[in-house]
């Protein structure tokens, strides 16, 4: 049995949930939405996915991702709902050996995007969302850092986590790094009509940061594309298309938006991936949905 999961905030509650249900001994498996979707993640019999599109190998299945949603039966549970951790939480409620209910909560407001402008601008003086700050889902190199905020934060309250000497030291670098990440957005973000075009394809390594902080910068705009290339594949192009928290009046469902590119996502945000060479025919058909700004049926 493994826990398989995100390495995003939403993922690593969703671990220290399943891990108090299961057992704090449970290995988990860290993945990014695009491995699996593309079969690059081998899913066995007893894995329980969470945060992540559904795989039949699996024995347990939780998500809240509009795109990801089956017709199948399965065992555990889907629907939409802020967070993952939400549905996981909801699940087994009345089980848990601790009270995660902030934690829970917490976990909403950030998957959710539902942050004022203060939480977006100094976030280091908001608990969890300076923790929110220390998790880079593209370093893989942090896995012992995303199983040790499992270990913490199911068994401490989150001031005793803050106060762990690795904790602290990787939010005051975060908030030298979201100063430094201004500086890129400005250099490489532009605004074209209702849309902010983040371009980091020019560099040699996209930079990462706060993924709000774009949105202060170009308030009268209601949607961002952020458009990388992959950090070691240089023919893949990465698309993350999220709604503006300053300017809510984006109509355009963003993971249903990238699940038509093999991606997926929420309403509120959702990414993509393909190969480099039909960057400019997908890019062309995204910014014509986002500039329509027009519904559709969930």
């Amino acid at each position: 049995m493994r826990i398989v999961t995100r390495p995003d905030f939403d993922g690593i509650v969703c671990a220290v949930l399943l891990c108090d249900i299961v057992g704090d001994k449970t290995p988990i498996k860290w993945a990014e939405p695009n491995a699996v979707q593309n079969r690059q993640v081998e899913i066995k019999e007893g894995d329980i996915v969470a945060n992540l599109a559904y795989h039949e190998n699996c024995s347990l299945w939780f998500d809240h991702h509009l795109s990801n949603q089956i017709s199948r039966s399965f065992e555990g549970a889907f629907r939409i709902a802020p967070s993952a951790a939400r549905v996981v939480f909801d699940y087994y409620k009345g089980k848990f050996k601790r009270d995660y209910g902030e934690l829970v909560k917490e976990t909403d407001k950030i998957d959710s995007a539902n942050l004022s402008l203060d939480e977006v601008f100094h976030p280091e003086n908001y608990s969890f969302i300076s923790l929110d700050m220390t998790i880079n889902s593209q370093n893989t190199a942090d896995e012992p850092y995303w199983n040790r905020l499992v270990q913490l934060l199911g068994n401490y309250d989150i001031s005793k986590v803050l106060n762990e000497s690795e904790v602290k030291n990787r939010i005051k670098k975060a908030v030298r790094k979201n100063k430094e990440y201004v500086r890129y957005l400005k250099a490489y973000s532009t605004r074209e009509e209702n849309v902010i075009v983040t371009d980091f394809r020019p560099l040699k390594k996209a930079p990462s940061g706060n993924r709000f902080l774009v949105f202060c910068l170009f308030p009268e705009a209601n949607v961002n594309i952020k458009i990388r290339y992959h950090d070691h594949d240089r023919d893949k192009v990465i698309v993350s298309v999220g709604h503006s928290i300053i300017n809510r009046s984006c109509k355009v469902n963003s993971g249903k938006l990238c699940s038509r590119f093999s991606g997926g996502g929420h309403k509120g945000a959702g990414s993509c991936s393909f190969p480099a060479d039909q960057a400019e025919k997908n890019l062309t058909a995204i910014f014509d949905i986002l500039f329509q700004n027009k519904g559709e049926k969930d």
